[in-house]
């Protein structure tokens, strides 16, 4: 099996992908979203209904980029909604409170000075995780405030969407849209991802190609910054032989000059042969 040396739940494929890509995105976020006609038929939003549909934060900040342990999220606005769509790959614990957390600061901050409570928007999250969370079979949990004995919904602008990727059938058809978008984040080998190309679904396959170009020009982004190291190491070796050549005309020490510049002994006295 050959490894991924980048997927999409890994690295910046994920952010960089669907901000570049906003179709695949709406795709992804609408087969997502629509399960909530099965599970509660609160939403029963189809792809071609989704009329309003904005990244909010399509920035990467620098600091994260190739950061495996940074949270990948995207923050949507779809029909007036917040979605938050995130990607957790290590379980770092606490998940369920800091899903929370994050849940709060989006409901919180839609608020604006003078407006009412009741035009705060239905505000989701979509947890995508690699590990698994909840003691149950099931690869997708949702979850909303219920009265504990009458189970009556207090509001419907709080949801949680949990869908862990290590419970995913082995054998998903090319008619099930989410389990292959959740096929694809599991892919963690060439031989995974072929296997999703081969059954020929063209929105796989255009996410694989986009993702393909992606790694094309990571990797030729990290050949350049392999090669700048270098030249760089190099640049400062040959200063460090500039002076010790200097430090051997002054007739200082070996040893001396080992401190200074730490260059090894037969690097020294390679310098003290006539040319």
């Amino acid at each position: 099996m050959r490894k991924l040396e980048y997927t999409f739940k890994t690295d910046t494929l994920f952010k960089m992908l669907f901000v570049q890509y906003p179709e695949l995105l709406k795709k992804l976020v609408h087969h997502c979203i629509n399960l909530e006609v099965i599970v509660a038929e609160l939403l029963g939003i189809s792809l071609e209904d989704i009329g309003q549909f904005v990244i909010r934060n399509p920035e990467m900040p620098p600091e994260n980029l190739g950061d495996k342990f940074c949270r990948l999220d995207i923050n949507m606005t779809v029909n007036g909604q917040r979605v938050d769509l995130e990607v957790q790959v290590c379980n770092e614990g606490d998940y369920p409170e800091r899903v929370m957390y994050y849940w709060a600061r989006e409901f919180s901050s839609a608020l604006l000075t003078g407006q009412g409570y009741s035009t705060l928007p239905r505000t989701i999250v979509i947890s995508i995780i690699d590990f698994p969370l909840f003691e149950c079979e099931e690869y997708h949990s949702f979850f909303q405030p219920l009265e504990v004995m009458r189970h009556t919904l207090l509001s419907d602008k709080m949801g949680f969407h949990f869908f862990e990727l290590p419970k995913l059938p082995s054998d998903v058809g090319e008619d099930d849209m989410l389990l292959l978008w959740l096929s694809l984040f599991k892919a963690e080998t060439e031989e995974e991802l072929e296997k999703i190309k081969k059954m020929e679904v063209p929105i796989m396959s255009q996410a694989i190609t986009a993702s393909s170009e992606f790694r094309e020009k990571e990797r030729l982004r990290a050949k350049a910054r392999h090669d700048e190291a270098q030249a760089l190491h190099n640049a400062r070796r040959e200063e460090k032989f500039d002076i010790a050549k200097k430090m051997l005309d002054m007739d200082m020490t070996s040893d001396q000059i080992t401190k200074v510049t730490g260059l090894t002994q037969a690097e020294i006295e390679s310098l003290r042969m006539p040319i």
